[in-house]
Protein backbone atom coordinates (compact mmCIF):
# COMPACT_ATOMS: atom_id res chain seq x y z
CA UNK A 1 0.00 0.00 0.00
CA UNK A 2 2.76 2.38 0.82
CA UNK A 3 4.75 1.61 -2.57
CA UNK A 4 1.33 2.46 -4.54
CA UNK A 5 1.10 5.64 -2.49
CA UNK A 6 4.39 6.90 -3.12
CA UNK A 7 4.35 6.37 -6.88
CA UNK A 8 0.73 8.65 -7.11
CA UNK A 9 2.52 11.28 -5.21
CA UNK A 10 5.53 11.22 -6.87
CA UNK A 11 3.39 11.48 -10.21
CA UNK A 12 1.92 14.65 -8.55
CA UNK A 13 4.70 16.27 -7.26
CA UNK A 14 6.25 15.74 -10.81
CA UNK A 15 3.49 17.67 -12.06
CA UNK A 16 4.49 20.64 -9.50
CA UNK A 17 7.47 21.40 -10.81
CA UNK A 18 7.65 25.11 -12.26
CA UNK A 19 8.96 25.65 -15.12
CA UNK A 20 10.65 28.93 -16.39
CA UNK A 21 11.47 30.29 -12.71
CA UNK A 22 14.45 32.46 -12.61
CA UNK A 23 13.63 34.49 -9.28
CA UNK A 24 14.80 31.11 -6.75
CA UNK A 25 12.47 33.06 -4.01
CA UNK A 26 9.63 32.27 -6.10
CA UNK A 27 10.80 29.09 -7.14
CA UNK A 28 11.20 27.92 -3.58
CA UNK A 29 7.37 29.04 -2.73
CA UNK A 30 6.40 27.09 -5.91
CA UNK A 31 7.96 24.03 -4.89
CA UNK A 32 5.84 24.17 -1.22
CA UNK A 33 2.75 25.14 -2.14
CA UNK A 34 1.46 21.49 -2.99
CA UNK A 35 2.79 20.30 0.70
CA UNK A 36 -1.31 20.27 1.53
CA UNK A 37 -2.45 19.33 -1.25
CA UNK A 38 -0.23 16.01 -1.08
CA UNK A 39 -1.19 15.33 2.45
CA UNK A 40 -5.04 15.19 1.05
CA UNK A 41 -4.34 13.41 -2.77
CA UNK A 42 -2.55 10.72 0.01
CA UNK A 43 -5.52 9.80 2.12
CA UNK A 44 -7.35 10.01 -1.12
CA UNK A 45 -5.52 7.53 -3.08
CA UNK A 46 -5.66 5.69 0.30
CA UNK A 47 -9.56 5.66 0.46
CA UNK A 48 -8.96 4.28 -3.04
CA UNK A 49 -6.73 1.08 -2.44
CA UNK A 50 -8.76 0.26 0.53
CA UNK A 51 -12.01 0.50 -1.94
CA UNK A 52 -9.96 -1.86 -4.64
CA UNK A 53 -8.67 -4.36 -1.98
CA UNK A 54 -12.19 -5.05 -0.42
CA UNK A 55 -13.68 -4.93 -3.85
CA UNK A 56 -16.31 -2.91 -2.56
CA UNK A 57 -17.33 -1.43 -6.02
CA UNK A 58 -21.07 -2.66 -6.03
CA UNK A 59 -21.33 -3.17 -2.36
CA UNK A 60 -21.24 0.00 -1.44
CA UNK A 61 -20.92 3.75 -2.58
CA UNK A 62 -17.22 5.01 -3.04
CA UNK A 63 -18.33 8.87 -2.08
CA UNK A 64 -19.88 7.14 1.62
CA UNK A 65 -17.15 4.96 1.54
CA UNK A 66 -14.43 8.15 1.82
CA UNK A 67 -16.52 10.42 4.00
CA UNK A 68 -16.76 7.14 6.49
CA UNK A 69 -13.00 7.32 6.12
CA UNK A 70 -12.32 10.95 6.76
CA UNK A 71 -14.32 10.39 10.19
CA UNK A 72 -12.37 6.90 10.64
CA UNK A 73 -9.13 8.52 10.49
CA UNK A 74 -10.06 11.99 12.57
CA UNK A 75 -12.49 9.97 15.37
CA UNK A 76 -10.12 7.57 16.63
CA UNK A 77 -12.35 5.14 17.46
CA UNK A 78 -11.41 2.74 20.37
CA UNK A 79 -12.63 -0.06 18.14
CA UNK A 80 -10.66 0.41 15.17
CA UNK A 81 -11.27 -3.04 13.58
CA UNK A 82 -14.47 -1.96 12.40
CA UNK A 83 -16.10 0.31 10.71
CA UNK A 84 -19.77 0.38 9.44
CA UNK A 85 -21.18 2.47 6.81
CA UNK A 86 -25.66 2.83 6.44
CA UNK A 87 -26.18 4.87 2.84
CA UNK A 88 -29.77 6.56 2.70
CA UNK A 89 -28.78 7.41 -1.04
CA UNK A 90 -30.50 3.55 -1.69
CA UNK A 91 -33.93 2.86 -1.33
CA UNK A 92 -35.10 0.76 1.51
CA UNK A 93 -35.56 -2.14 -0.81
CA UNK A 94 -32.17 -2.24 -1.31
CA UNK A 95 -28.76 -3.61 1.38
CA UNK A 96 -27.62 -0.27 1.97
CA UNK A 97 -25.84 -1.45 5.60
CA UNK A 98 -22.21 -2.54 5.08
CA UNK A 99 -19.76 -3.81 8.13
CA UNK A 100 -16.24 -3.89 7.14
CA UNK A 101 -13.48 -5.63 8.84
CA UNK A 102 -10.59 -3.03 8.39
CA UNK A 103 -7.93 -4.93 9.83
CA UNK A 104 -9.08 -8.01 7.29
CA UNK A 105 -9.87 -5.56 4.84
CA UNK A 106 -13.62 -7.44 4.30
CA UNK A 107 -17.01 -7.29 4.28
CA UNK A 108 -18.21 -9.27 7.29
CA UNK A 109 -22.10 -7.82 6.70
CA UNK A 110 -23.96 -6.09 4.17
CA UNK A 111 -28.01 -6.31 4.47
CA UNK A 112 -31.11 -4.42 4.71
CA UNK A 113 -31.81 -1.42 7.15
CA UNK A 114 -35.31 0.73 7.99
CA UNK A 115 -34.98 4.15 8.59
CA UNK A 116 -37.35 6.70 10.51
CA UNK A 117 -40.28 6.90 9.78
CA UNK A 118 -41.07 10.84 9.34
CA UNK A 119 -37.40 10.94 7.33
CA UNK A 120 -39.62 8.86 3.94
CA UNK A 121 -40.86 6.02 2.55
CA UNK A 122 -38.69 4.12 0.40
CA UNK A 123 -36.15 6.66 0.39
CA UNK A 124 -34.76 8.61 3.19
CA UNK A 125 -35.01 12.01 2.65
CA UNK A 126 -35.27 14.37 5.81
CA UNK A 127 -33.28 13.79 8.86
CA UNK A 128 -33.28 15.31 12.50
CA UNK A 129 -31.74 15.95 15.23
CA UNK A 130 -35.15 16.35 16.89
CA UNK A 131 -36.71 15.07 20.17
CA UNK A 132 -40.39 13.42 18.67
CA UNK A 133 -39.31 14.14 14.93
CA UNK A 134 -39.22 10.18 14.28
CA UNK A 135 -36.63 11.13 11.63
CA UNK A 136 -33.52 9.52 11.55
CA UNK A 137 -30.00 11.48 11.92
CA UNK A 138 -26.78 11.61 9.31
CA UNK A 139 -23.22 11.40 10.57
CA UNK A 140 -20.77 10.07 12.43
CA UNK A 141 -21.67 7.85 16.01
CA UNK A 142 -19.74 5.64 18.43
CA UNK A 143 -21.33 2.70 19.33
CA UNK A 144 -21.81 1.94 23.02
CA UNK A 145 -23.14 -0.91 25.26
CA UNK A 146 -26.64 -3.18 24.53
CA UNK A 147 -29.66 -3.96 26.47
CA UNK A 148 -32.88 -5.65 25.91
CA UNK A 149 -35.94 -3.29 25.36
CA UNK A 150 -38.99 -2.88 24.51
CA UNK A 151 -37.40 -4.00 21.00
CA UNK A 152 -35.31 -6.46 21.94
CA UNK A 153 -31.51 -6.65 22.07
CA UNK A 154 -30.62 -3.12 21.36
CA UNK A 155 -27.60 -1.01 20.57
CA UNK A 156 -26.96 2.20 21.76
CA UNK A 157 -25.80 5.04 19.77
CA UNK A 158 -23.80 8.37 20.26
CA UNK A 159 -24.12 10.97 18.24
CA UNK A 160 -20.47 12.73 18.06
CA UNK A 161 -21.74 15.49 15.89
CA UNK A 162 -23.14 18.78 17.47
CA UNK A 163 -26.80 20.32 16.66
CA UNK A 164 -26.61 17.24 13.35
CA UNK A 165 -27.04 13.78 16.08
CA UNK A 166 -25.98 14.55 19.86
CA UNK A 167 -29.74 14.20 20.53
CA UNK A 168 -29.60 10.75 19.72
CA UNK A 169 -29.15 8.97 23.02
CA UNK A 170 -31.87 10.78 24.80
CA UNK A 171 -34.06 9.94 21.44
CA UNK A 172 -33.71 6.89 22.36
CA UNK A 173 -32.22 6.16 18.25
CA UNK A 174 -30.70 2.88 18.78
CA UNK A 175 -29.85 -0.24 16.72
CA UNK A 176 -32.38 -2.36 16.97
CA UNK A 177 -34.17 -5.82 15.37
CA UNK A 178 -37.40 -5.29 13.96
CA UNK A 179 -40.70 -7.65 12.15
CA UNK A 180 -41.15 -4.85 9.19
CA UNK A 181 -37.48 -5.40 8.41
CA UNK A 182 -36.90 -8.12 5.97
CA UNK A 183 -37.49 -9.24 2.80
CA UNK A 184 -40.82 -10.44 3.14
CA UNK A 185 -41.82 -7.27 4.08
CA UNK A 186 -40.25 -5.56 0.49
CA UNK A 187 -42.37 -8.24 -1.39
CA UNK A 188 -45.60 -7.33 0.42
CA UNK A 189 -45.06 -3.50 -0.14
CA UNK A 190 -42.20 -2.22 -2.26
CA UNK A 191 -40.03 -1.49 0.47
CA UNK A 192 -39.26 -1.93 4.62
CA UNK A 193 -41.46 -0.79 7.47
CA UNK A 194 -39.97 2.12 9.40
CA UNK A 195 -38.47 2.95 12.76
CA UNK A 196 -38.84 5.74 14.98
CA UNK A 197 -35.88 7.49 13.79
CA UNK A 198 -33.73 3.65 14.68
CA UNK A 199 -31.46 2.18 12.01
CA UNK A 200 -32.99 -1.32 12.71
CA UNK A 201 -32.56 -4.70 11.35
CA UNK A 202 -33.23 -8.15 10.13
CA UNK A 203 -34.26 -10.41 13.32
CA UNK A 204 -31.74 -12.85 12.43
CA UNK A 205 -28.93 -10.63 11.89
CA UNK A 206 -29.09 -8.28 14.80
CA UNK A 207 -27.73 -10.28 17.50
CA UNK A 208 -24.63 -11.11 14.89
CA UNK A 209 -24.14 -7.33 13.95
CA UNK A 210 -24.53 -5.62 16.96
CA UNK A 211 -22.29 -8.16 18.65
CA UNK A 212 -19.88 -7.17 16.24
CA UNK A 213 -19.45 -3.54 16.28
CA UNK A 214 -20.84 -2.91 20.01
CA UNK A 215 -18.36 -1.03 22.06
CA UNK A 216 -16.78 2.04 20.52
CA UNK A 217 -16.98 1.50 16.90
CA UNK A 218 -17.72 3.92 14.64
CA UNK A 219 -20.99 3.97 12.25
CA UNK A 220 -21.26 6.55 9.57
CA UNK A 221 -24.62 7.41 8.08
CA UNK A 222 -24.48 8.67 4.73
CA UNK A 223 -27.20 10.69 2.61
CA UNK A 224 -25.46 12.77 0.00
CA UNK A 225 -26.69 15.91 2.17
CA UNK A 226 -26.11 19.32 1.41
CA UNK A 227 -27.30 20.76 5.20
CA UNK A 228 -25.33 17.80 6.82
CA UNK A 229 -21.77 18.33 4.21
CA UNK A 230 -22.20 22.49 5.33
CA UNK A 231 -22.52 22.05 8.63
CA UNK A 232 -20.34 19.02 9.68
CA UNK A 233 -16.86 19.33 11.15
CA UNK A 234 -15.42 16.39 10.13
CA UNK A 235 -16.34 15.46 6.41
CA UNK A 236 -15.12 17.69 3.87
CA UNK A 237 -15.83 17.26 0.26
CA UNK A 238 -13.80 15.97 -2.74
CA UNK A 239 -13.48 18.40 -5.88
CA UNK A 240 -13.56 17.44 -9.40
CA UNK A 241 -9.63 17.57 -9.57
CA UNK A 242 -9.55 14.77 -7.01
CA UNK A 243 -8.35 16.94 -4.19
CA UNK A 244 -10.23 17.67 -0.57
CA UNK A 245 -11.66 20.79 0.17
CA UNK A 246 -13.89 22.38 3.05
CA UNK A 247 -17.58 22.29 1.73
CA UNK A 248 -18.11 26.23 1.59
CA UNK A 249 -22.20 26.06 1.81
CA UNK A 250 -23.82 28.43 4.76
CA UNK A 251 -27.38 26.36 4.65
CA UNK A 252 -29.00 26.63 8.06
CA UNK A 253 -29.27 23.97 9.80
CA UNK A 254 -33.04 24.03 10.61
CA UNK A 255 -33.18 21.50 7.53
CA UNK A 256 -31.74 18.99 9.70
CA UNK A 257 -33.09 19.86 13.19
Amino acid sequence: MRSMIFVLLTCFLVSYIPTGITDPSVAEAANSKPSEEIKKIEKKSTANILYENMKLAGVLNFDAFEQALQGYEQLNPSKKNILTVIDFTLPSSEKRMVVIDMDNQKVLFHNIVSHGKNSGEKYATSFSNKHGSLQSSLGFFFTEGTYQGGNGYSLILNGLEKGINDQAKARAVVIHGADYCSESFIKSTGRLGRSYGCPALPRALTKPIINTIKNGSLVYIYADNDQYLANTNIVKQVTSKGLLAQHDQTDSLSNLN
